[in-house]
């Protein structure tokens, strides 16, 4: 059973507008235009986020003409989820350790 969790991508989703996008990706693959009008960000501000989003692996890109459609990977969402589920596992099963005191 694992107990950690990935810290790395905590940060990166910890960002509140990267969370906001990465929500917002969840629904429909959007383009940079959308999330400036969806999340009412500056496009420069956006599109550092979304690289750190890339960087990170949360995303994905497909060009489309001159756009840039932005996809969430839902796998590594999923994995995330996992690993809260087992630390929580873990918590649920450490519920009568006590360790005591010197």
């Amino acid at each position: 059973m694992m107990t950690s969790v990935d810290t790395d991508l905590i940060r990166v989703l910890a960002d509140p507008l990267r969370l906001q996008i990465v929500i917002l990706l969840a629904k429909e693959m959007l383009c940079t235009t959308h999330l400036v009008e969806e999340t009412g960000a500056r496009q420069t501000n956006l599109s550092n986020h979304l690289r750190v989003l890339r960087e990170a692996g949360v995303v994905e890109t497909e060009p489309c003409g001159r756009f840039t459609y932005y996809r969430l990977k839902p796998e590594v969402i999923a994995s995330l989820a996992g690993q809260f589920a087992d630390l929580a596992e873990s918590a649920r099963t450490a519920a009568d350790n006590k360790r005591s005191c010197p």
